[in-house]
């Protein structure tokens, strides 16, 4: 049975993915920081046999390795994996604190980094694999107050590309794709902290947003379910952007 890994998966557009693939009849690994938050999805999604749950704290690269044991040790094997935990503070380069800087560099590049240490081995043992980075329009320079968070997500499209270039031969397909503006739970949280309700959120991102609205979190599925299955086999290297036109 084909065994999908989701760095994250919890909440946002990595649930959505989730629920994907269950749906699918694949196998899946997610982790996330409450242990009550993932048993609840578990048992909402009425199985436990094709669903497996890790209790993980990205700042600590130590648990990574116990969840890719865990995962081979329930499913036998890991044909995806899905990059798409991230944190986005709200810091100039003249603000960002150090506290800031080491945490959103762990959770999103340190992660994924050594995540893929042992399922990049994992995958060549088996000569065959599919990762999924997900990445975001600040990649190229960003907002002003998006600079710690730019650089990590410019850091793992060079991440995708060079797994991409150097892997290729062991049948690994790398791909990177773009997501715009989302209505998330974080999203929506980190907007209340600034005095924001939902509606005005999307009259917000209106207009910024050429195609006229803010992405739902259900709308990057398909890309990953195209990406991870055969029918992308020869996809590789490549770049999705799934913003609606939205170009930071």
């Amino acid at each position: 049975m084909y065994t999908v890994m989701i760095l994250g998966g919890a909440k946002g557009v990595g649930l959505e993915i989730l629920k994907s693939c269950h749906k699918k009849g694949y196998q899946v690994a997610f982790c996330g920081r409450s242990e009550e938050h993932g048993k609840k999805i578990v048992d909402e999604l009425n199985t436990s046999k094709n669903i497996y749950y890790h209790t993980l704290d990205l700042n600590n690269i130590n648990g990574l390795e116990s969840y890719h044991k865990e995962t081979i040790k329930r499913f036998g094997k890991i044909d995806a994996l899905i990059v798409y935990a991230g944190i986005s503070p709200i810091a100039t380069i003249l603000d960002t604190t150090d506290e800031q800087f080491d945490n959103v560099f762990n959770i999103n590049l340190k992660a994924p980094y050594f995540l893929l240490k042992h399922v990049l081995k994992h995958m060549k043992e088996n000569f065959s694999g599919s990762i999924v980075f997900f990445g975001s329009p600040h990649m190229d320079y960003g907002h002003e107050d998006r600079a710690a968070y730019a650089l990590t997500k410019s850091s793992l499209y060079t991440l995708s590309n060079h797994i991409a270039h150097h892997y290729a031969k062991f049948r690994i397909r790398s791909n990177y794709i773009v997501m715009g503006w989302t209505n998330t739970e974080g999203e929506l949280d980190l907007r209340e902290k600034e005095g924001m309700d939902e509606t005005q959120l999307m009259d917000l991102a209106s207009k910024h947003i050429p195609m006229g609205h803010i992405l739902p979190p259900t709308e990057p599925v398909a890309a990953v379910m195209y990406l991870i299955s055969n029918d992308s086999s020869m996809t590789t290297g490549s770049i999705i952007r799934i913003t609606g036109g939205h170009f930071i």
